[in-house]
């Protein structure tokens, strides 16, 4: 039998030597792996059926062994043009080298990451740029890590601040806010909401129909909120004119009601102006950033309202924690990131660049749609957030097959899309993105920097691929997966 002192021993030792290391993987081991090891892991501790998806477009083919600028690099050495753009969240590019000297600054002087209990310099100096850069009197700054939690904070503000008490909220057709509880009552998707229980106090209206808007905020003194996306992006790069949204100011204004402007893919200079609704004219009483806040480095989201609008929402000491930032809302390394990717963005007009090279990349893909229309059915979109929709399956085959095909047409939506990506990036080393309701479309947000070389190589490749047909196309798809 072991003594007191024996005992007290062995607990020390146990305490000190802990559990048994798990079998894990170092970050060296992380970079040595190949992508079949990678493969195997996605599917056993990721998502299963994601994989499925990016083995029918040949992405499963690639390890990505590093990024600079508007390429990456895989295993081969092959460089990909990157005109997927992360959904809108590379602005700066791959790898900046003013953000890298300063996220390396930042590390070499030691300095804090979470400070809760004290007051941020950098926090602080992040949402006075935020403010900077916002129209209007949108200057007060709630800073998360995603645009799902920036919307979150968002719609929270404006029902608030609303002063309804059965506050009511309108979203409108194929939008897209996010994934997290709240705001995905908001997104438009059968297939995000699932079975969940979702908040109900919504109503849903077509996106652009100003009438339609009218007449549900005119019939029910509840509705407090009208939340947009100033483009929609899910639904397939999707702009309303100038007249619609000036039309919502007006009638928000009217009946007291509290307008969200969904910036975060279309916001940061992606169309042009920093936000979008800038090209209107007219200012929101909230919005919301994030993609390329975070200067492709960090995890960056924020909330920006007008000071009346958060002051009426948690204005008091008493309301003030209600929604306050999160552990990691305003993190040090985060916002140093944002603040220097803020002042590359003007300091390299990566703003004008983005109005005058999208200018030229619309031009050069209107050029495509008229020499292959009955492939391209639209071009559409503003700066580098583009949509090119493709004409449904039927209609680009021989006229024999059109009438067999069409009862098809619903279910092979996204078929041809599908096709003509994962021949850009298998044959000519260009990666692009889809959306989510349209699947007939491909969108377009390379990075801020791109140059008209850059639109060249993408729609030279478009252009060559497309004059196949889509006969070879189909034909050259089939074989990619049986090889």
């Amino acid at each position: 039998m072991l003594d007191r002192t024996t005992l007290q021993g062995t607990e020390l030792e146990t305490s000190r030597t802990g559990p048994r290391k798990p079998d894990l993987l170092s970050v060296e081991d992380a970079k040595a792996l190949d992508v079949r090891t990678m493969a195997d892991l996605f599917k056993d501790h990721i998502n299963p059926g994601q994989f499925h998806f990016m083995k029918l477009l040949g992405f499963h083919k690639v390890k990505v062994e590093s990024a600079e600028g508007m390429y990456y690099t895989d295993q081969n050495g092959r460089k990909i043009l990157d005109f997927f753009g992360g959904f809108g969240s590379l602005a700066h590019g791959h790898n900046h080298p003013r953000v890298l000297e300063a996220r390396k600054r930042f590390q070499d002087e030691g300095r804090h990451e979470i400070a809760i209990a004290f007051l941020s310099q950098y926090a602080s100096a992040l949402a006075k740029n935020i403010a900077a850069c916002s129209p209007g009197d949108l200057d007060m700054v709630f800073l998360g890590s995603t645009g799902s939690e920036a919307m979150e904070a968002a719609v929270k503000v404006a029902e608030r601040a609303s002063g309804r008490k059965n506050c009511k909220i309108v979203h409108a057709e194929n939008s897209f806010h996010g994934k997290s509880k709240g705001v995905l009552s908001l997104t438009d998707s059968p297939l995000y909401q699932g079975d969940f229980k979702l908040v109900g106090n919504t109503y849903k209206v077509p996106f652009g129909d100003l009438d339609a808007l009218k007449r549900v905020v005119e019939n029910d003194s509840d509705i407090g909120v009208v939340v947009l996306e100033t483009v929609q992006g899910g639904g397939g790069i999707v702009t309303a004119p100038t007249e619609y949204w000036q039309g919502v100011r007006a009638l928000c204004d009217r009946h007291d009601v509290v307008w969200v402007a969904d910036e975060v893919q279309c916001g940061y200079g992606r169309t042009g102006k920093f936000y979008a609704f800038e090209h209107h004219g007219v200012v929101p009483d909230v919005t919301a950033l994030a993609k390329s806040l975070g200067a492709g480095k960090a995890p960056v989201g924020a909330m920006i309202a007008r000071r009346e609008i958060y002051m009426k929402a948690y204005g008091t000491p008493k309301t003030a924690m209600i929604h306050a930032q999160a552990t990691f809302g305003g993190i040090g390394e985060a916002c140093i990131t944002a603040i220097e990717g803020l002042n590359v963005l003007y300091d390299e007009d990566l703003i004008g660049n983005s109005a005058e090279t999208g200018a030229y990349l619309k031009k050069r893909l209107e050029a495509l749609q008229e020499k292959y229309p009955k492939i391209i059915k639209e071009v559409r979109g503003q700066g580098l957030m583009v949509g090119l929709e493709f004409q449904d399956f039927s209609k680009t085959l021989p006229l024999a097959l059109r009438p067999m095909v069409a009862m098809l047409d619903d279910k092979l939506k996204g078929s041809l899309s599908g096709f003509i990506g994962a021949a850009l990036l298998r044959d000519y080393d260009v990666l692009v993105a889809f959306t989510e309701y349209n699947r007939n479309v491909i969108r377009l947000e390379p990075p801020l920097i791109c140059d008209e070389s850059h639109v060249d190589i993408f729609c030279d490749a478009l252009d060559d691929l497309l004059g196949r047909g889509i006969v070879s196309i189909v034909k050259n798809f089939i074989q990619s997966q049986v090889s």
